[in-house]
C-alpha cells in the first residue's frame, strides 16, 4: 500500500509538472489582453506607437507599453532574450546582419515605414560644393555603412565596384575623385559630428530626433521606390502569430496611421504602401 501511495504521488508530481511546463510556454506566447511590450527608437518609431496606444489599441483590446532606445543593438538582444514582445526600429537587411552576427532568431513581420538616409552638412549647402579631401561622416555598422555609400554613388560623388550591395565598405570605393576621408561613426552620434566634419551621412530617424529636416535640409536623400530600408515590426521567430502581435501589425498598417505619419513628419518619414 505504501508503494502504491508513493508511486501516485510520483505520477501526480510529474503530471504536474508536465502540465506546468504547458501553462509557462503559453504564457509566453502573450494571449491577448495581457501587455504587449515594445521597444523602439524615440523619433519616429515610438512616437508611432503612442499614436497607435493612445488612439488604435484600446478600441482593438490591445494594451501597449513603448519602451524607448536610442542605440541600435539593445533592442534587439532584450528582444531575444525575451525582455520585449516585439521592436520596431530596424529595416531588414540590418536585422539580417544582426541574426548572422550574433545567432539570433528574430523576425521581420510587418514593414511600416521608411526614413530617407541624408547627406547633411553645416559647411557647405550644396553637394557640389564638398571640397576635395573633406571628411564624411558615415554610420559603422554594416549595412547602413553600405548604404551610405550607396547613396553617395548614386550621387556620383564616389563610385562602387560591379555587385557591391548593402554590405559594401570603403574598400568597394573603386572611384573617389573629391578624395574624400570617411569616418565611421555610431550611428546615434552622427548629429553631434556636423560640428567636426565637413558633411555626414545620418539616418532618418536620428537626423529627425536632432531636429534636422530630411525633405528639405538634405544635400542628398536617398530615394523611395524599390528601396529595400522600410522600417517595420520585429518578433522573436515563433511569436509571428501571437494574438497581441498580429493585432499590432494590422495596426500599424492601418490608414490612419498613414496619415499621421504623413500629416507630422511632412515627407521626412514615408508609410509603407
Amino acid at each position: 500500500m505504501k508503494f502504491r501511495a508513493i508511486a501516485g504521488t510520483v505520477a501526480l508530481s510529474l503530471l504536474l509538472t508536465a502540465c506546468g511546463t504547458s501553462q509557462s510556454a503559453t504564457d509566453a506566447a502573450e494571449p491577448a489582453g495581457s501587455v504587449l511590450k515594445v521597444g523602439a527608437s524615440p523619433v519616429p518609431h515610438a512616437e508611432i506607437l503612442n499614436y497607435v496606444k493612445q488612439n488604435l489599441a484600446p478600441a482593438a483590446g490591445l494594451k501597449l507599453e513603448v519602451v524607448e532606445f536610442t542605440d541600435y543593438v539593445q533592442p534587439n538582444v532584450q528582444l531575444d532574450e525575451g525582455q520585449l514582445a516585439a521592436n520596431f526600429f530596424q529595416h531588414k537587411p540590418y536585422l539580417d546582419d544582426f541574426n548572422a552576427s550574433k545567432g539570433t532568431e528574430l523576425s521581420f513581420l510587418t514593414p511600416v515605414h521608411l526614413e530617407p538616409l541624408g547627406l547633411y552638412s553645416k559647411k557647405i549647402t550644396a553637394l557640389s560644393a564638398l571640397a576635395s579631401g573633406a571628411t564624411v561622416a558615415v554610420p559603422n555598422d554594416a549595412t547602413n555603412l553600405g548604404r551610405a555609400l550607396k547613396l553617395l554613388a548614386d550621387n556620383g560623388v564616389v563610385k562602387l565596384k560591379d555587385g557591391a550591395g548593402t554590405a559594401a565598405t570603403e574598400r568597394d570605393v573603386v572611384e573617389n575623385p573629391k578624395n574624400l576621408q570617411f569616418k565611421p561613426l555610431e550611428a546615434a552620434q552622427l548629429p553631434r559630428s556636423l560640428e567636426d566634419v565637413d558633411a555626414a551621412v545620418i539616418n532618418g530617424n536620428y537626423a529627425i530626433e536632432a531636429g534636422l529636416k530630411p525633405a528639405s535640409q538634405a544635400l542628398a536623400l536617398e530615394k523611395t521606390e524599390g528601396n529595400p530600408y522600410v522600417n517595420g515590426l520585429v518578433v522573436k521567430a515563433g511569436h509571428e502569430k501571437d494574438a497581441n502581435i498580429v493585432t499590432l501589425a494590422k495596426l500599424l498598417q492601418d490608414q490612419r496611421v498613414k496619415d499621421f505619419i504623413k500629416q507630422k513628419y511632412a515627407g521626412s518619414v514615408i508609410a509603407a504602401q
